[in-house]
């Protein structure tokens, strides 16, 4: 797809609205939204620190253009009166942006601007009938500085995903600010890759899913009385700053990653072993299950890597913490046995459970890990521009 420097002639992907079934973790998305969960979940915010000359009008201008790009985008959800929830693609619609001068506030004021602004964004959310379900946030904040917050209902996008469309971006506006035209390739519609899903045979999902999950009866509980009781805490008012981040030391690091190599293992196996073991040892239990976030992108779908939208899936993760094998064995065993439930993995969450021995009401698991191996900083730093950028 060749873009030009001029948005009047960027083509239109869609012809007219179209509409078409969710994924299924769309499906589970759009249910807990509207269960009455807490404000601000689900919704996704990236904030850019750029230290550059930045135009904000070309800015504006290729985010304008990418939303035109991608269906999903331009996506909005409707479920009154419909036998399953559908997405419908506008054909085209404007994306909300803000744009303020920090310049004249102090470092303080500055700090406690964006930090209020970042709460009140998040507790906003987004209505899911009305599209875009994203806007941006531009605040100038020194000369040469500024932070730009891009933020997008978690049912749009999964993280594979956020950094094709933030890379595209960049990338447009460096094309648009040196006013020469950029040949991006047509990317697979998200639609392609749902459809495919839909088409695979949910039967032998049922069956083998009733096996794996056969005589486990009750999920694995976290250690705290909310968690067994089936009571969720509401997060506290400073929830956005409050989580813990630990960092491995370089040494730690090295270890893991000889350890990775000399086995053939991966990091998600790895990292699977240690929460199973965690749990066992919380629990009292030597079976015990959490869930786990797999790519549900099609892999016999020409291109499906270049989609954009919500193509993960949540899978329930079994392990048997079995002392009578090796340490390598049981992650070996545990590699295996993650590349299989993969080959299952378009099974909505819902109908797993179901097919679980779990009573009716009751979660089939009460903690979910997941693994990212690409961040958002170094994808967009590969980019060569010379700011910093971050998520939060």
């Amino acid at each position: 797809m060749s873009y030009q420097t001029d948005y009047q002639n960027t083509p239109i992907t869609t012809g007219g609205e179209s509409s078409y079934q969710l994924s299924p973790i769309q499906q589970g998305m759009l249910f807990d939204s509207l269960s009455g969960q807490q404000p601000g979940v689900d919704i996704e915010q990236v904030l850019c620190s750029l230290r550059e000359n930045l135009n904000v009008s070309v800015v504006i201008k290729a985010w304008q253009q990418i939303v035109q790009r991608h269906p999903i985008l331009r996506t909005s959800f409707s479920w009154l009166g419909k036998e399953v929830p559908l997405q419908t693609v506008h054909q085209q619609v404007e994306l909300p942006s803000v744009e303020q001068d920090w310049r004249n506030l102090s470092e303080g004021d500055r700090t406690n601007q964006l930090a209020a602004y970042l709460q009140a964004d998040r507790l906003q959310g987004f209505d899911l009938t009305q599209p875009p379900l994203m806007r941006l946030a531009c605040f100038r904040v020194a000369e040469t500085e500024y932070k730009l917050i891009w933020t997008y209902h978690h049912i749009l996008l999964d993280s594979t995903s956020a950094i094709i469309v933030l890379q595209e971006v960049f990338t447009l506006y460096e094309a648009l600010c040196a006013d020469r035209l950029l040949e991006l390739t047509p990317p697979r519609c998200d639609r392609d890759c749902i459809e495919s899903i839909q088409q695979q045979d949910i039967s032998k999902a049922e069956t083998f899913w009733r096996q794996y999950l056969s005589g486990f009866s009750a999920p694995t509980p976290l250690v705290g009385d909310f968690s067994r009781a089936g009571q969720i805490p509401a997060p506290p008012d400073n929830y956005l700053s409050a989580a813990p981040e630990i960092r491995l030391s370089s040494t730690v690091t090295a270890a893991l990653n000889s350890l990775i190599q000399e086995h053939q293992l991966t990091l998600n196996t790895l990292l699977q072993s240690a929460w199973a073991l965690l749990l066992s040892r919380c629990s009292g239990s030597e079976d015990v299950v959490f869930g786990a976030i797999c790519n549900s992108r099609p892999q016999a779908l020409e291109n499906a890597e270049s989609a954009v939208g919500l193509l993960i899936n949540t899978l329930p993760v079994r392990v048997i913490v079995s002392p009578d094998l090796s340490a390598i064995d049981w992650l070996k065993q545990l590699q295996i046995q993650w590349e299989k439930l993969q080959e299952y993995g378009y099974a909505p969450l819902g109908k797993t459970q179901e097919w679980s021995e779990i009573s009716r009401g009751r979660a089939l698991f009460e903690s979910l890990l997941v693994v990212e191996k690409y961040q958002i900083n170094s994808a967009l730093q590969a980019l060569g521009d010379n700011g910093q950028n971050g998520s939060t």
